[in-house]
């Protein structure tokens, strides 16, 4: 009897949670845990059978141009699978998408070149169900807001899209409005993401990427709220008014909501836009400087580091008598680091541009690096071979040869990628996503091996050390002793690459490229 009453008791509990599942999100089957669940459960079981039918079914001499052929051709049927399960159930799988689109050094590249889709084209939704978002969140139609409302998004993304408006007061804004179910949905795709993660773990023993689900867990509810977005918006506004060719878009308050955000339309080109580059006369080189002195005080300086700098969220313009223009758009993930982390990334940065192994290993450690996968480490946190880090990564040129060695020894040492991400201090995993992603801009702009780069960002170190030294100096001649000690190696530092500029570029050259 008690059984036959709880067993009612669980399935009435059910049929209730489904309705009301059902009715929050306006009947839409797909809203349902266990529809998204299930068609998850045939999409990983369906990965498995074609790797056990295509690619397993024999015993293979690895290292034939055959099996390589055919494990290449598997991996791809295997990818077009799951992005077919990330645009069906969008959301959180598209979020988990783009980030495998940034595991160039981890995953197959099949899996990476299939995703990457997913940063610029992920699926929209049609702006009917915007309006429904608009006025169950301010209680307002969007037509009692808004004189006009763009049906064509300037762009949509994994959370949320972006549609241009025009106010009553005759304001253009850009209006962001987050997707209808996501937020109801992101539990139980989280924890699907997790069972589908431990399966593919089981298929490839390498792939060890329950940290990349851990920060997702974290990170997705911070994302989900729009008014957090718009205060990030504003403190590095706040931060940065120095400079006065960084915009960050005006945020209208009245207009905004936890799914809703209306901020100041401003127009520009996407900074991997090579065409409007040209166009606008855009120096490649401004851009690169400037994207670099920003992200370079964010991370050594202010530990306050805008984390998704992907080509649709960086814009650039230049206007007739100005110089160029950088627009930093969606704020909704920040990375907030401690002073001991920049400490020691500070000084981790500074050992290997002055090729010293004790102390890279001693930062690398003090960063959560055991024994020798500080060589690693390294490498990861530059994008440079070992060879390269070991002659002055700030003295070799990048070239493509060096792109090559380093794809080609990335499967060698996979495991230990794994090894050293599992390791790391977690404040580290959203530096290292920045730094791909930045370096990604850098190449197709072309300017990975400008002086500037360096030299910025070694500034940046320097202060960073000797600030948080400063900061634990327990007498005022302690003090004094580091800032003149600070100042004396920023004026060699400045020396130094004046010389390199002297010796590349000649004289005047050289001073325009440092100022």
């Amino acid at each position: 009897m008690i059984r036959r009453v709880l067993t009612y008791s669980v399935l009435g509990a059910s049929a209730v949670g489904t309705g009301l599942s059902l009715h929050t999100n306006d009947y839409d089957i797909n809203s349902l845990g266990i529809v998204r669940l299930s068609r998850s459960a045939v999409a990983v079981i369906d990965v498995a059978m074609t790797y056990k039918r295509e690619l397993y079914y024999r015993e293979w001499d690895k290292n034939s141009p055959e099996y390589k052929a055919e494990k290449s051709r598997v991996h791809t049927m295997a990818a077009q699978r799951l992005l077919q399960l990330i645009c069906v159930n969008k959301g959180v799988y598209i979020k988990v998408g783009q980030h495998i689109g940034a595991l160039d050094y981890l995953l197959p590249k099949e899996f990476v070149q299939t995703m990457k889709v997913l940063h610029s084209n992920a699926p929209q939704n049609p702006i009917e169900d915007l309006y429904k978002v608009i006025k169950q969140d301010l209680k307002r139609n969007a037509e009692d807001i808004f004189d006009d409302f763009e049906r064509e998004p300037l762009g949509t993304a994994s959370l949320a899209q972006v549609h241009k408006a025009k106010l009553k007061t005759g304001e253009v804004v850009a209006v962001k409005v987050q997707h209808p179910y996501v937020k109801g949905n992101s539990r139980v795709d989280m924890a699907t993401m997790e069972l589908a993660v431990k399966v593919l773990a089981l298929i490839f023993p390498d792939f060890k990427i329950q940290w990349l689900v851990d920060e997702s867990k974290k990170n997705l509810p911070i994302e989900l709220d729009f008014l957090n977005e718009g205060k990030n918006a504003e403190k590095v506004q706040q931060q940065f008014q120095k400079y006065k060719w960084l915009r960050i878009p005006h945020i209208h308050w009245d207009f905004c909501s936890p799914r809703v955000l209306v901020m100041e339309y401003i127009e520009g080109g996407q900074v991997n836009d090579l065409e409007y580059i040209k166009r606008n006369n855009i120096n490649p080189f401004s851009i690169a400087n400037k994207i670099g002195q920003l992200y370079s005080e964010m991370i050594f300086n202010t530990g306050f580091v805008h984390s998704d700098p992907h080509p649709g969220n960086i814009l650039v313009r230049k206007q007739p008598g100005k110089d160029v223009e950088i627009i930093l758009l969606d704020h909704g993930l920040y990375a907030n680091l401690t002073d001991k982390f920049r400490y020691d990334y500070s000084k981790l940065w500074l050992s290997i541009l002055s090729v010293d192994r004790v102390g890279m290993r001693k930062y690398s450690q003090n960063l959560g690096i055991k024994g020798d996968l500080y060589g690693l480490f390294a490498c990861m946190v530059t994008g440079r071979p070992w060879e390269t880090l070991a002659k002055g990564v700030n003295k070799v040129k990048y070239s493509k040869e060096e792109k090559d060695t380093l794809q080609q020894n990335t499967s060698l040492v996979l495991p230990h990628i794994s090894d050293v991400l599992e390791q790391v201090d977690r404040q580290m995993l959203l530096i290292l996503k920045t730094n791909d992603l930045i370096r990604g801009i850098e190449s197709t702009l072309h300017t990975q091996n400008r002086m500037t780069s360096f030299w910025v960002m070694s500034k940046c170190c320097l202060r960073s050390s000797f600030g948080e030294e400063k900061t634990l100096a327990k007498t005022k001649t302690k003090r004094l002793g580091l800032v003149l000690r600070e100042r004396w190696e920023i004026f060699k530092l400045n020396v130094y690459y004046l010389y390199l500029g002297l010796l590349n570029f000649g004289l005047m050259a050289a001073i325009k490229e440092l100022l």
